[in-house]
């Protein structure tokens, strides 16, 4: 590679990049820490990319308009923070550049959405950011047909590299990608041939442009390095009909002496390596250090995108008030004001009829109400459309032929459909949902964590919950499932024991914005146990009394879901002993656990013997039987002792002891 003949092939070009590179170094070494190749190596790309191509308004960075940039590659994160603070978003300052990597700095490890504006979304594990995107053009193609191009009209760009395409989910996504003729995503791929321990070569020997290829997408390709071929590249990505991945061939590193290595990939810190690299690039500035000219230069392509927001805000007011509030409260996550009393009168509706539902239907006689009145909802299943329940009528699919279809089919895509709700969320104005198998949380966990991380709220729709859904056998029941989530910080996790606490749990999960929510619903039909209306969701306590003990109260039964009716028949059983029981409905653990002492001492005093029941493993379960004023020696646990078996629903409860009978010879085996 010869560097000078680069850098006197576009003088002016050069040096612009250079400032990232050398950004970049600067950085690392500070840090000692940090992955120096991918942003040196891109550095091309990325300068033509906001240069020529990126719609965007450093002065004005949620303009809802905006061409997306998502660098899925987010360990190269030092190339989004040098575009960042070179073309003057406001909060990424030389100071945080200076203190990458470091406690309380804005500039973390790998970049954090909801940290630093300009970070459209949390990328690091490899293949999320692509994943995403595919669900930010998603968005973008639904929002433009709903409301026209005037108010949304933009592309999503998306810098991935070899870790990115070898990971499995980015088949998935790029296959959904593709079926969706996604027309404004446009993937930029690092095309260096280096990974962490070497050599693509050293581990997979696959033809990426063929994949992209072979699943919809148009594919070109460039030399990463010559700006007049990645503007070309990028110009005819533009105007592909479908998705489009661009080659472009880098190295890794350049100018380095470990270009090309795997060296090149982790962080550069050689005090003599970086000023010979540097030397390199014919760069002889103090560390830090941009001239203000190219400075200058820079801000002014941060500026360039200010006519355009002021145009579209122009555009947008001249909107009705009532589409510029419609639009502004449903990029807000905000739900429309009535639906609360919708959901009220949906209850006392149930709690008349009392029907004897599985929870998974419950959840769609909710959204038949739900998506009338909240016209941002887009929902879908990965291919378990009539067992999930998350179709209702008058959505529409959402097609190439229709984007203004509000259900979509994932098809066999758990994760990527996990991973693309959170892009919908983060590009805003849709509100998803997305259903699987309880027990297929394992394929979208990645995502479903990050969306917890991020502070976002998708709904996922997790049905077939327990040993209830028989016959299929252990592999379909999930037993240590609602542990593993309930185990994941800032995620609800909600498990309804009939119709009225699943339209309660839908409403919650609407409602908030900053926390996704797991409903874990029943595949058997459960009758309704709040048959008294109540006006105030119950559900939001967490935990509530649904029957108090007649007479002195001996035992109190904690139940969520399925086995809350399981509890209500022991109950029966014991007072008919003379045994006073309470039952506690425990629908969202994380809820309960927010509530007041005071309200938690209420319903769980201390002193009566106290038995869980839960169609699952016990873990998680000792913090309301031994915790919270209960005793070791007064409580105890019916559930699964482990995986299940190949049999009808009703034997595996009896032959797992998860009987009222069952619930009963445990209490009055404690006390």
């Amino acid at each position: 590679m010869d560097i000078k003949a680069l850098a006197s092939a576009n003088p002016d070009h050069w040096a612009r990049a250079a400032c990232i590179r050398t950004l970049t170094l600067d950085a690392v070494a500070a840090a000692n820490s940090g992955h120096s190749g991918m942003p040196m190596g891109m550095a091309d790309v990325a300068t033509v990319l906001f240069d020529k191509h990126l719609s965007f308004d450093a002065s004005n960075p949620d303009w809802p308009n905006r061409d997306r940039f998502i660098l899925s590659a987010g360990h190269g994160s030092m190339l989004i923070y040098s575009l960042l603070h070179l073309t003057g978003y406001k909060d990424m300052t030389l100071e945080q550049i200076k203190n990458f990597r470091q406690l309380g700095a804005i500039t973390a490890g790998h970049p954090e959405y909801g940290h630093v504006k300009g970070v459209e979304t949390t990328t690091g594990p490899l293949g999320q950011g692509i994943a995403n995107a595919v669900g930010f053009a998603m968005a973008e193609e639904h929002l433009r047909a709903t409301w026209g191009k005037k108010i949304i009209d933009h592309y999503t760009y998306c810098i991935a590299g070899d870790g990115c395409l070898m990971e499995g989910i980015s088949q998935e996504a790029l296959a959904l990608a593709g079926r969706q003729e996604l027309s404004r995503l446009i993937v930029m791929w690092d095309d260096n041939g280096i990974t962490i321990d070497g050599n693509v070569s050293m581990s997979d020997c696959t033809d990426q442009k063929a994949r992209f290829a072979a699943s919809g997408w148009d594919v070109f390709s460039c030399d990463g390095h010559d700006p007049a071929d990645i503007d070309r590249a990028l110009t005819e990505a533009k105007a592909s009909p479908r998705p489009a991945m661009i080659a472009c061939k880098t190295h890794i590193a350049i100018g380095s002496s470990a270009q090309d290595t795997a060296k090149g990939h982790g962080a550069l810190t050689d005090p003599q390596l970086v000023a010979d690299t540097k030397a390199a690039y014919g760069w002889p500035h103090a560390p830090f250090e941009i001239p203000a000219d190219l400075k200058q230069w820079w801000e002014a392509v941060g500026r360039r995108g200010e006519e355009q927001s002021a145009a579209w805000e122009e555009r947008f007011n001249a909107l009705s008030a009532g589409k510029q509030a419609e639009f502004t409260r449903a990029f807000a996550g905000e739900m429309p004001k009535k639906l609360s009393a919708t959901i009220k009168a949906f209850k006392k509706q149930l709690s008349d009829e009392k029907p004897k539902v599985a929870t998974r239907k419950a959840s769609q006689m909710a959204l038949e109400v739900i998506n009338t009145i909240v016209p941002e909802t887009l929902g879908g299943s990965a291919d378990l459309t009539g067992s999930n329940l998350t179709h209702t009528g008058g959505l529409g699919i959402f097609s190439p032929e229709n984007r203004k279809g509000r259900h979509v089919h994932y098809g066999i895509r758990e994760h990527a459909m996990a991973a693309a709700m959170n892009g919908m969320v983060l590009h805003g104005g849709i509100k998803p949902y997305g259903g699987t198998f309880f027990t297929f949380t394992d394929y979208a966990r990645p995502s479903m964590r990050l969306s917890a991380l991020m502070g976002i709220a998708p709904v996922y729709v997790m049905t077939h919950d327990s040993i209830g859904v028989g016959e299929d056998g252990p592999t379909h029941q999930p037993v240590e499932h609602l542990a593993m989530l309930r185990a994941t910080p800032n995620m609800n996790v909600f498990r309804p024991a009939d119709a009225v606490e699943t339209a309660e749990a839908w409403e919650l999960a609407l409602s908030t914005s900053k926390t996704p929510s797991t409903l874990a619903l029943s595949r058997q039909g459960l009758p309704t146990v709040r048959t008294e209306h109540k006006t105030k969701n119950l559900t939001a306590q967490g935990a509530y009394v649904l029957a108090d003990a007649e007479g002195k109260r001996q035992a109190i039964l904690m139940a969520t879901g399925s086995e809350v009716a399981i509890a209500m028949a022991a109950r029966d059983l014991l007072q008919a002993e003379g045994i006073g029981t309470r039952v506690v409905s425990m629908p969202c653990w994380e809820l309960f656990e927010q509530q007041e002492e005071s309200y938690r001492k209420r319903v769980l005093p201390g002193g009566p013997v106290r038995v869980a029941v839960e169609a699952a493993v016990d873990f998680g379960w000792d913090r309301w039987l031994f915790g919270e004023r209960g005793k070791r020696d007064k409580g105890g646990f019916v559930g699964m002792p482990g995986f299940g078996a190949s049999a009808p629903a009703e034997d595996l409860y009896a032959h797992f002891g998860i009987t009222a009978e069952g619930v009963a010879a445990k209490v009055k085996e404690l006390l």
